[in-house]
Order: structure tokens, then sequence, then C-alpha cells
């Protein structure tokens, strides 16, 4: 790829629409000030105190804030519950950009909300403490299901893309159920034009007929689920090649720091990392490789282009410390100038 190309490609981005259909998270951070604890009078404990509350999406909505940030037009296809994380999640869509309309609001399910407290010491240093974690430890009901594919069914003519954010790992509470899943395969097969591409944590060798984008772990295990130790390369370009052997369909391995495993037709491809210094943070990385794979595929792009732009994207995002970055056209131009300078 040269700087005209990729300048072609990005100039594409505003005028595709993606569809992000999955688990919808509202992160929440609680920003502690260990210096103003108390001791509550009731237990004897120490009763932290927050200065600050920082709420954005997560999940499903890190994907959509990177296409957003990328200058891709998006809408969100998930199930919320009708209560206040539900309202910070919508807010924090909304004023991304980001069109919320099919989004499901049930009062009987929760907003799924990872609960992040950062304790600030006295010294100023900051950590983060235990997570609380609000999910939905029951099926989605069947009524939510039929609104889910009727919303698809309905959507998916009209966009560019589809983006599958399957984050739950407890089978069927999440929005990508077993019949979500079946139906989303059906239409990637009815609507070949649409760019379908699925990130799973769990079930990643249960998709067919679309892209697929796992990390090397969760490609070994999708192939040989009892397999326990460290991700080899080897054994995870193995397991690459035999995801795409049964579904035939490119597939995206992430392999951290190396860059991208791409499986296709034409056999594997190794696509590098673009390397950067400093501090990293790689918290939703994988996410803004996802991005910026289904940004350049809806804009005409090879699948080793597209990789290559994932990798860009991906080299901005890790470098934003303490929150989930994202990237924009002018940063990943600026990115791939750097790297043709070998700087």
């Amino acid at each position: 790829m040269n700087q005209a190309r990729l300048d072609e490609l990005l100039d594409r981005f505003s005028h595709i629409h993606v569809l992000v259909v999955g688990d919808f998270f509202l992160d929440k951070y609680l920003i502690i000030d260990r210096r103003l604890s108390e001791v509550s009078l009731e237990t004897g404990l120490e009763a932290y105190q927050v200065v600050d509350v920082r709420c954005s999406p997560g999940a499903a909505g890190t994907v959509t804030s990177n296409l957003r940030a990328l200058g891709v037009n998006v809408t969100a296809l998930g199930v919320i519950g009708d209560d206040g994380q539900g309202y910070e999640l919508k807010r924090g869509l909304t004023e991304r950009g980001v069109d919320i309309a099919p989004l499901i609001e049930r009062a009987d399910r929760f907003t799924l909300t990872y609960t992040k407290p950062i304790v600030r010491e006295s010294d100023g240093r900051e950590h983060e403490i235990q997570r609380l974690d609000i999910k939905n430890r029951s099926p989605l009901p069947a009524d939510v299901e039929d609104v889910i594919i009727g919303h698809l069914r309905t959507l998916v003519p009209q966009v560019d893309g589809v983006i599958v954010a399957d984050q739950v790992p407890e089978v069927n509470c999440g929005v990508i159920t077993d019949r979500v899943r079946a139906e989303i395969g059906e239409l990637a097969l009815r609507h070949p034009g649409v760019v379908f591409a699925a990130d799973s944590r769990a079930r990643i060798g249960l998709f067919q007929r679309v892209i697929i984008k796992p990390n090397a772990r969760e490609a070994i295990l999708a192939v040989r689920p009892d397999w326990s130790g460290e991700a080899n390369p080897e054994l995870a370009r193995e397991c690459g090649a035999e995801l795409f052997r049964r579904n035939r369909k490119p597939v995206f391995l992430t392999i951290g720091d190396q860059g991208i495993l791409l499986f296709t037709e034409a056999g594997c491809e190794h696509v590098p990392a673009v390397p950067v210094s400093g501090e990293i943070d790689i918290v939703g990385a994988g996410d803004s490789v996802m991005a910026g794979i289904v940004s350049a595929l809806c804009s005409g792009a090879e699948p080793g282009e597209a990789a290559l732009l994932g990798n860009l994207v991906a080299s901005i995002t890790i470098q934003q410390i303490g929150t989930t970055g994202t990237a924009t056209p002018a940063q990943v131009r600026d990115r791939f100038r750097c790297l043709e300078d070998g700087q």
C-alpha cells in the first residue's frame, strides 16, 4: 500500500455505514481519592470517597467509538436495561454520533456494566482495584431474539458492513444467542455485497459465512477446546488455518505485538504490527483493529490492505494510556508516513 491508496480508502470512510450488533457495555470509572477516606461508623471499614465518575461505551460500544472516530456512519443494535446505566450508555453513544434507534430497552434486563474503581493514592499514583461486573445471568427471552432478528433483516440491506460483537461468555445470555448467530449466517449468505465480521470471546468457531477476528487464544480454543498453556505462534497459525478451512471466509488472527496472521484462499500472510515506542495500554486494541479492518473492507480494500489499516489504527489507540483510545483518519495518515519513513 502507498500513501495515495491509503488516502483513497480513508476518504471513503465517511460514505460508508456499518451496523454494530452485540453486547454494549457501560464502562464506569470511579476515581477514588485515598486522602479523603473515612471510617464507617457502622462497620469500622474504610469508606472510599469517589471524587470523579467517568462513563463511556464499552465492548460493542468501543467498536462504535473507533468507527465514529474514523468518520464511519454507525448504527447500534443491542439490548440494554431500563436503568441509570442504560441512560449513561445511550448518552455516550449519542454524543459520539451513533444511531441508537434500534437499541432495545427492557425492564427485565440489566444494562451490562463494568465498574472500574481507580484508587488515587496520597503520592499521586493511581491503580485499579477489583472490578464490579453487572451482567445478565439468564438466557435472552425469545421475544427479544425475535425483535433483534427483525431489526437485522430490516437493517442489513441498508448498510455496507455488519460487525458482530459477542462479548458475554455465558451461553445465550448476551445478544448473540444461537438463534441470532444462525440468522447472521443466513443474512450473510443472502447479502454477499455486505461485509460481515465477527468477534467473540468464547464462540468464534461457531460463526459461519462471516469473516472472523480471533486472537491466538480464541483461535486455539475454537479448534482445541481442551487446550491449555501458552498460545505459541505455530499453534495459532495451525488453528487459524483450520478455522479458514471450516468457514472459507477470511480469518484475521491477531497475535499481539507481532500483528496479524491473515488466512484467505491464497494461504497465510503475516501482516506485521506497526512499531511503537514508550508506554502502551492494550485495552480495546482488538476493537480498534476490527474497526479499521471492516472500514477498509467496506471501502474496497483487499484483505491484506485491511489488515495493515487495522494495525495502523491499533498502533495509535494503544498509546492512549488509561482510556479506551480511538484514531482519526489524520492520525492514521501520519502514522503511515512514519512507517514509510522508517521512524
